[in-house]
């Protein structure tokens, strides 16, 4: 049995996980929480992982993993499952003999890598594919995915060598992550954020000040819909 803040917490959690692909980072929580200081926040993640529905992930700093739903969030009634290698196949097929479109994969270009920190030219040519769950995919769109460098975002629990999917599109509302680029030619993941004809484009790491750009130097290239992570 979860309590009100708990259950609210999951939801908030999971709501920003299906749309970003990443965790939201302590200070999202409080503020969504209304809580006035992050030790509230630790204390029902703490409370949320002792009864399985979230794990943390080891040396990732603010990584937090969905394990399960209770029901009164949708739970495995409304198609939530947590996402684990052995998943649902028919037994007379081993995975390894499926063909990617069964397996609900599909190849996208890895078209470079895209700065967490610093901005770096992020595009480059001939890219090579790299296979994705369908499920990262939103909508319609084109997609791609970039390898990330630097660690300018790993309070959005995005790392040094994870490798993002981006859909194109040139709309961000204020908190996306987008892929940004600053003057025409350098490109760097960022959350997005307007304020009157400026844009600002903030860190997930407080070693990192927020830039603060005029609106017509900065274009937006893409939203993030889902991360990968090789360990």
């Amino acid at each position: 049995m979860l309590t009100k803040k708990q259950l609210d917490l999951l939801d908030f959690i999971n709501r920003r996980v299906q749309r970003d692909g990443v965790p939201p980072s302590f200070d999202e929580m409080k503020e969504a929480l209304d809580l006035r200081s992050k030790s509230g926040i630790h204390r029902l993640i703490t409370a949320l992982e002792e009864r399985g529905f979230i794990r943390r992930l080891a040396h990732r700093a603010r990584a937090i993993e969905i394990v399960k739903l209770p029901e009164s969030l949708g739970g495995l009634a409304s198609g939530f499952q947590p996402k684990v290698i052995d998943g649902d196949r028919p037994d007379s097929k081993p995975l390894a003999a499926q063909p990617i479109e069964t397996a609900h994969a599909t190849e996208l270009p890895l078209m470079g890598r895209i700065a967490a920190g610093q901005p770096i030219e992020a595009i480059n040519d001939a890219p090579p594919g790299i296979a994705v769950p369908g499920q990262m995919l939103s909508g319609s769109g084109k997609h791609y995915a970039l390898e990330v460098k630097g660690d300018s975002m790993i309070e959005a629990g995005i790392n040094d060598g994870d490798v993002v999917v981006i859909r194109e599109t040139s709309d961000a509302q204020n908190g996306d992550i987008v892929v940004a680029q600053v003057e025409g030619y350098e490109a760097t993941l960022k959350r997005f954020k307007r304020k009157d004809d400026m844009i600002i484009l903030e860190a997930a790491n407080p070693a990192y000040e927020p830039r603060v750009l005029p609106k017509g130097s900065v274009s937006v290239q893409g939203r993030l819909v889902g991360l990968i992570r090789t360990y």
